[in-house]
């Protein structure tokens, strides 16, 4: 049976579940050895990270390493350079930490 409408096309919701699907289907995986999960609600951003790691070097390199992949998939999905994806989530990390209001991260690519 032919269907004349275009099946390539999703919707963002149909888009987001297959996400939260897939997600899913990671955590629930066997050999996980390290996660790091970030949920928005409205404006409230709840997160869990947490990792099996065989000593204090490898805890290091694994929440390093988490975080840089974190990072580099951020930059794509905004495509936006990875340098400057990083340095603003350091300075809004920073800011975070003093609890200082939010402000937009300086622009110096002009």
């Amino acid at each position: 049976m032919t269907d004349d409408s275009d099946d390539t096309t999703e919707t963002d919701d149909t888009a987001f579940h297959r996400e939260l699907a897939a997600a899913s289907d990671l955590l629930d995986s066997d050999g996980v050895s390290a996660f790091h999960v970030g949920v928005v609600h409205d404006d409230r951003v709840d997160t869990a990270f947490a990792q099996h790691p065989a000593g204090d070097r490898d805890e290091e390199l694994q929440a390093l390493t988490l975080l840089a992949t974190h990072l580099r998939l951020v930059a794509q999905e905004a495509n936006a350079d990875y340098d400057v994806v990083a340095a603003n989530a350091a300075q809004i990390a920073g800011q975070i930490e003093e609890n200082r209001p939010l402000s937009p991260p300086d622009d110096d690519s002009e």
